[in-house]
């Protein structure tokens, strides 16, 4: 049976589904969009989420970088080898065939967690920091600091993310590789430095959830799986391919799992999620968002 709750603590919980759905909708953002444009599923992800999370951790420790501060140079670093990697590993091994770049990606995503369990082993590993308890008082609600913080970064990130894809030439280049690769190549566009280009997105938006969710979560080297389980729901609720889908769909979604967690129990609050994606690929295969193929 359900436990019964006071309004204000129901209250508290959805607000930090909230902020927690807006970093999973972040880390579903480099998901969404790498499917949209180069139509393949990126079963890296999880792993390169992992990679992000070990690199703000070993430039805390090693080099007294707070983890929001390791935003400005990770986020450049990882688009540059978001960028490399599709580019001069995935395309050339996959040779453009859809079903090899699934395979391309899962062998990536298998060589890097093992490579970070080589490194790193398989212990778990926090960063401790003197604001990763702080709360901030609402007066109705005590919400935690880093999550308040990584929801108003998430939020930026989205409409930065927005911003070039709708505004700038190459924003324009992307949606029009998305909708259709033959034509935008016959008019000019470089189709394989644009699919570099998206691949470099997703993974900054990587680098930058990995910032967010260092403060206050561990970090091994599977860790990633976790979240791209999570993501992969976000997309398919938000729709495949839609960004204002991701960050909806982040958002429900994180209540949701916050809701299970304070009615079910903290190890039962996932069922939500995927009872969530379940329905969704029963009854609206498309998402809210998604358009009929």
């Amino acid at each position: 049976m359900f436990r019964s709750y006071p309004p204000q603590i129901v209250l508290e919980a959805v607000l930090n589904g909230l902020l927690t759905g807006a970093v999973y909708a972040l880390v579903a953002l480099g998901l969404t969009l790498v499917y949209g444009v180069l139509h393949i599923i990126n079963f890296a992800h999880g792993a390169m989420l992992t990679l992000a999370m070990f690199a703000v951790l070993v430039a805390h420790l090693g080099f007294g970088i707070d983890p929001y501060l390791a935003i400005l140079p990770l986020t450049p670093l990882f688009f540059g080898l978001g960028y490399a990697t599709q580019r001069f590993v995935i395309s050339p091994a996959s040779r453009n065939d859809d079903g090899a770049i699934l395979l391309v990606t899962l062998g990536l995503s298998i060589v890097l967690e093992n490579l970070l369990l080589a490194i790193f082993r398989s212990d778990t590993r926090s960063l401790t920091l003197d604001y990763s308890f702080s709360v901030v008082d609402l007066g109705f609600a005590l919400l935690s600091l880093p999550r308040v913080i990584g929801f108003g970064v998430a939020i930026l990130v989205a409409a930065a993310l927005w911003a070039i894809l709708a505004l700038t030439d190459t924003g324009k280049a992307i949606r029009a590789v998305a909708r259709e690769k033959l034509g935008a190549s016959l008019v000019g566009i470089d189709v394989n430095h644009i699919y570099a280009v998206t691949f470099g997105l997703g993974a900054a938006t990587l680098a930058v959830a990995a910032c967010l969710l260092m403060p206050s979560f561990y970090v091994n080297p599977r860790v990633g799986n976790a979240f791209v389980l999570v993501a992969f729901t976000v997309v398919v609720l938000g729709g495949m391919g839609s960004i204002p889908g991701a960050l909806l769909g982040g958002l429900v979604i994180g209540v949701v799992e916050s809701l299970c967690g304070l009615y079910l129990g903290e190890s039962l609050g996932q069922i939500g999620i995927f009872l969530i994606f379940i329905l969704v690929l029963l009854f609206r295969p498309t998402g809210l968002f998604g358009a009929k193929a």
